[in-house]
């Protein structure tokens, strides 16, 4: 597969569902990929990426910034509180806002630093013990508590159980975001991507399927 190979599927995909072309974001996950397979990305016109650690993020990311224009980087992995200061000045995006005291740290680097990427809330819409993200019950109440910390919440995000139909998630998600009027739904990877843009996806995170296998050594 080829990067151009999931965008021609990407746009075909948004064509069956009758929505614009273009109105998904690819996040193509670079995470654990060689940075030459990254490069050869960046150098078709890629600009969008996804990682999982903020570690690796900051040996990789400056580097690339500074040899390609408009870079954008966004989390889509866990985050500690004690990483979040970083967090906030490497990525222009955060998706895993999982627990409030991520939420209240957040909201007081905001006040600090001047700024906060766009956040996503985590939605842990299996009910999954080994998973983050708030239950479905709660993100209600958790959006809500965010947005009283002046945070600029986006959207919510979330990875359904890899033994169920992802579409019941996806819609579940696409829900809870439409009775909260949030437009962002950070949904769907190499495998139902094009599931998650018939439930509205307005991010897709497609890693392998771009860059080839992950060699995790």
């Amino acid at each position: 597969m080829s990067l151009t190979e999931i965008t021609t599927r990407l746009h075909k995909a948004e064509e069956e569902a009758g929505r614009p072309v273009g109105s998904t974001q690819l996040i193509a996950v670079s995470k654990v990929q060689p940075n030459e397979r990254v490069e050869a990305v960046l150098s078709e016109g890629h600009r969008l990426f996804g990682e999982n650690k903020v570690q690796e993020a900051a040996g990789k990311w400056p580097e690339f910034r500074e040899q390609f224009d408009g870079v954008n980087v966004h989390l889509i992995g866990p985050l500690q509180t004690n990483k979040a200061r970083q967090a906030m000045q490497l990525f222009e995006a955060i998706h895993s806002v999982d627990r409030p005291k991520l939420a209240h740290t957040l909201a007081r680097l905001a006040q600090e630093l001047g700024h906060c990427p766009d956040l996503f809330i985590q939605v842990n819409t299996g009910a999954e013990d080994q998973k983050a993200g708030v239950l479905p019950s709660e993100a209600d109440a958790f959006i809500a508590e965010c947005r009283g910390l002046d945070l600029p919440v986006q959207g919510l995000m979330c990875i359904p159980p890899v033994e169920e139909e992802a579409s019941l998630h996806f819609a579940l998600l696409a829900k809870i975001a439409e009775r909260n009027g949030l437009t962002g739904l950070s949904m769907g990877m190499s495998s139902d991507f094009e599931k998650a843009v018939s439930f509205g996806a307005t991010h897709v995170r497609v890693g392998s399927a771009i860059f080839g296998a992950r060699d995790y050594g």
